[in-house]
């Protein structure tokens, strides 16, 4: 029988590619405000932009990945769960996140985003009636009492942003579609393949944002993307390091580890980007964030030392 994703156990390697994944992930809202700031670029373009220099490598993958495992048909639910997602995981949660950041600070985005989590592990329970283990529990008592403590301490700094409370709905929003993704996600890797899953429904999420794209643009006198060496530079990062690689990485990690599991492990997220917010952005780090900090740091540790302890066992 195979373990359900609530019960499998963390292997050392399933936890390294989550981890990895989580960490390029980060840099996102960086190159997000950078274009923001230095181009003056709007959020649909930038979007579209990214989804246009992602497309080339999810073509090419697709194409090897079903040349190896053979014309294997789809059925049509596996289909409609697989654009589904897709267009509820990276294309609506993408879209209200840089929406959102031309609002709010990097730093407050990646921590109400983070919030996935918790909404993830709420679906599994009630939807698939999985059940929520003693390390998940202690790992996300630890992780979101220093997310919430650092929160708190952000929101003290910004509340006077016009524009706040929109900005942190948009990012709140992006966090619950983004969750629906990673339960469908933890059920279909398993059924058609990580490689091949990912890039379905990032073809799908691509089709989205294209279609948004070309309507907002004919139904308004918006002009089109002005095309510079920066914005197009900001453009391939998020499509490379910030997109393609990461979602194949936090995807296999799924496949091996469970998505409750992934989904507690990449709470180092914001971690990540509040660092690369001070040191790139000169955002504030005030003491309720590094005291959130460090108890963020506790839980997604806790999982890598049972990670390791498993694999002294088996040695």
């Amino acid at each position: 029988m195979t373990p359900s994703n609530d019960t499998k156990q963390v292997s050392l390697i399933g936890f390294v590619i989550g981890l990895s994944g989580a960490l390029l992930f980060s840099t996102k809202a960086i190159f997000v405000k950078l274009a923001f700031q230095d181009t003056h670029t709007n959020a649909i373009d930038l979007l579209f932009l990214r989804m246009l220099f992602s497309l080339p490598f999810y073509l090419i993958i697709g194409w090897v990945v079903l040349r190896k495992e053979g014309n294997v048909n789809l059925t049509k639910q596996q289909w409609i769960y697989t654009l589904v997602l897709g267009i509820a995981g990276y294309y609506l949660s993408s879209l209200f996140d840089f929406i959102g950041l031309q609002y709010i600070s990097a730093g407050l985005e990646r921590l109400i985003l983070f919030l996935y989590p918790t909404f993830s592990i709420l679906l599994n329970a009630i939807i698939f009636k999985e059940r929520i283990t003693r390390m998940q529990m202690l790992a996300l008592l630890l992780t979101y009492s220093g997310i919430g403590l650092a929160y708190f301490g952000e929101l003290k700094i910004d509340n006077s942003n016009p524009m706040f409370l929109f900005g942190t709905t948009m990012i709140l929003l992006c966090s619950i579609t983004y969750s629906f993704y990673l339960v469908g996600t933890g059920k279909l890797v398993g059924q058609i393949g990580s490689t091949r899953y990912t890039t379905y429904a990032m073809l799908s999420a691509t089709i989205g944002v294209f279609l948004h794209y070309l309507i907002s643009h004919s139904a308004s006198s918006t002009p089109s993307i002005v095309w510079n060496p920066t914005l197009l530079a900001y453009s391939a990062a998020l499509a490379i390091l910030a997109t393609v690689v990461p979602s194949f990485l936090i995807s296999n990690a799924m496949k091996r580890i469970g998505s409750n599991n992934v989904s507690i492990i990449t709470s180092i997220g914001p971690v990540s980007t509040i660092l690369q917010a001070h040191f790139i952005l000169g955002e504030q780090i005030f003491s309720e964030q590094l005291i959130g900090t460090m108890l963020v740091l506790a839980g997604v540790l806790l999982i890598g030392w049972k990670a390791q302890t498993k694999k002294v066992i088996e040695a």
